[in-house]
């Protein structure tokens, strides 16, 4: 396979043909915010947190799932994609129901680190309110539409390291929402392995464990570097 020779904030660094801005960025140990990615499961570009600006073109465009090629000039954190990753977490906060205060992952929420991160100490535009549901049906796991940020992350982790199938996104625009089934309740999905991976690649409180309270959410980092390598090993068969 051949390398690419690229630009980064203005070291230049190689790496194989086929890999991302983002695999690439970090490689030359350049921190890009993300939310929707894992490593481990396969990129969406659903939150648009890792947005770049490319030499030669007119639009930023998503790290994780753009592939580099020869003689790229990349920046990662100028001014613009600051104003731009900032107005993006504060739109993730007013379109949901996000209240840090009575969340379950309150102190081990990554949208919560990104809007530390991104100096936000408040949000610019009006709050939706949405109504959405909390689903309990489960005897061991819920989730709480309220916290989602519909990162697709429980989606792509069930069905590709898992292999369940569980869940899905379902609806359009303002009334998307991640769904389990056919948009039955939780605890009736028989496919539902309750293997809780779910759980730990959620960035937030939406998917959390039964008969955790406030702050109590506690993530085992160890399984998330286990998803790294598991559909390559095939561990999660054993």
């Amino acid at each position: 396979m051949s390398v690419k020779t690229l630009t980064i904030n203005g070291s230049e660094i190689a790496i194989e043909e086929g890999a991302t801005v983002l695999q690439a960025a970090k490689e030359a140990g350049v921190r890009i915010p993300t939310l929707c990615h894992l490593d481990g499961v396969s990129d969406v570009g659903a939150c648009r947190l890792c947005l770049v600006e490319i030499e030669g073109m007119n639009k930023l465009l998503p790290a994780c799932v753009t592939q580099v090629w020869e003689g790229m000039k990349i920046q990662t954190d100028t001014p613009k994609l600051q104003e731009y990753r900032r107005m993006t977490v504060e739109m993730l906060f007013v379109e949901g129901n996000h209240v840090c205060a009575v969340c379950v992952a309150n102190g081990n929420c990554e949208l919560q680190d990104l809007a530390i991160e991104m100096g936000m100490d408040h949000a610019r535009f009006p709050y939706r309110f949405p109504e959405r549901d909390v689903d309990i049906s489960h005897d061991r796991f819920g989730i709480d539409h309220n916290r989602c940020v519909l990162c697709t992350r429980c989606v792509r982790v069930c069905d590709e390291i898992e292999g369940a199938h569980v869940w899905d996104v379902a609806f359009r625009g303002a009334a998307a929402k991640v769904v389990t089934g056919l948009n039955q309740p939780w605890g009736t999905v028989s496919a539902c392995t309750s293997c809780g991976k779910c759980v730990e690649a959620c960035p937030t409180g939406a998917i959390f464990r039964k008969g955790v309270t406030v702050a109590e959410m506690d993530r085992d980092r160890s399984k998330l570097d286990f998803l790294v390598t598991a559909r390559e090993k095939h561990q999660w068969t054993r």
